[in-house]
């Protein structure tokens, strides 16, 4: 019987822990991958993050996964073999992967360091196979290959463990921020959920000089938000007379929420010419008002992850300024229970696995 692409042996062993059906269950796995190419970097992975998008894919949320799949894309580690062609990574640099390990490097997107838009990008965790049969997995493994122009350089002052989520919540609303010009001083933002995108997009508004309104529907959520996360404002979204008031006060809206919920709301929030970003992607249409969009010139857009120059200034952006994200570190064999735990939203606010410390090899 010809051997499945996931079968076949490539050059670099490896070994991680996989979903091998839709139940969501994850277990030891031995696999390879690719040789350490011209331009590859390999390193030995440290840390990687649990995001809830993991969870989707393995359970097959998204309807075209195929199994086995090894996920992870917050992923950190340290250099131990670079290509002969590599400029920017030597062995013993700290080094990270997000989503992206690949786009078309040619077209326009590309060219304008915006790869996250390629129609040829592809994710580290989503399995797919190439021209050559070699199948891409993602970070729960002890050693990752990737092309030196989607690796990114770790700052020395930033705890890969507590920092590894910025690869993907950090990013997911640090570039909505910047293209939108909403990383002005003084202005006043709302940020809609209050998870592991959106305690993250606080830190970086704050950081940008914002006022900031936490919006939620969760109302124990507000001494959090005020106290520990130094939001200025809590809007108990519920509240009809509260919403009122506060409308036409903001001058952008970054909106972290994957649930159907009201759109129309949070545009009247809205001052004129304000700007309603969505990063949350809820999986049946979204109702939106036509009047008060157009009564305000107010803007309804969306945004995804960035590119990888915009993924490094990000990073170093959040080193700078002492951006973590909030965090609970496990070990290895604690990811099926923390998965389970992401799906009932019982984690503050992201799960890092400590894969360097505690994944045995088989």
């Amino acid at each position: 019987m010809e051997k499945s692409p996931a079968e076949i042996e490539h050059p670099v062993k490896a070994f991680g822990w996989a979903s091998k059906d839709n139940s969501g269950v994850l277990s030891p796995f031995v696999f390879s991958r690719r040789a350490t190419g011209e331009h590859d970097v390999q390193f030995k992975v440290l840390y990687c993050g649990i995001c809830p998008s993991d969870v989707e894919m393995i359970t097959n949320k998204w309807g075209f996964i195929k199994y086995p799949v090894v996920p992870g894309h917050e992923i950190v580690g340290v250099v131990t073999e670079v290509g002969i062609k590599v400029e920017k990574f030597k062995i013993g640099d700290k080094v990270g992967v997000g989503h992206l390990v690949e786009s078309c490097r040619k077209c326009d997107l590309c060219f304008k360091d915006l790869e996250n838009y390629c129609l040829g990008k592809r994710f580290a965790h989503i399995t797919k196979y190439d021209e050559t049969g070699i199948i891409r997995f993602g970070g729960f493994s002890d050693v990752m290959v990737a092309d030196e122009h989607f690796v990114i350089r770790w700052p020395e002052n930033l705890p890969m463990d507590i920092g590894a989520p910025l690869l993907c919540a950090g990013i997911t609303t640090y570039s909505p921020l910047k293209h939108f010009g909403l990383d002005k001083p003084g202005i006043h933002i709302g940020i809609v959920g209050l998870g592991g995108l959106g305690h993250i997009a606080v830190k970086f508004a704050k950081a940008f000089g914002a006022k900031v309104t936490v919006i939620s529907t969760s109302e124990f959520k507000k001494q959090e938000a005020l106290e520990k996360l130094g939001a200025d404002a809590f809007l108990f979204s519920a509240n009809p007379e509260q919403m009122q008031a506060a409308e036409w006060t903001m001058d952008g809206i970054i909106d972290t929420v994957s649930a159907v919920h009201p759109m129309s709301p949070l545009v009247m929030l809205l001052k004129n010419d304000g700007k309603l970003i969505m990063i949350g992607a809820p999986r049946k249409p979204i109702e939106l008002e036509a009047k008060p969009v157009i009564l305000g010139r107010k803007i309804v857009a969306g945004s995804v992850i960035g590119g990888l120059k915009e993924t490094q200034e990000m990073i170093d952006f959040a080193a700078k300024h002492n951006i973590l994200p909030e965090v609970e570190v496990i070990p290895v064999d604690y990811i099926n229970n923390a998965t389970n735990r992401i799906l009932k939203a019982d984690v503050k606010y992201r799960f890092v696995v400590d894969i360097g410390n505690t994944l045995k090899s088989a």
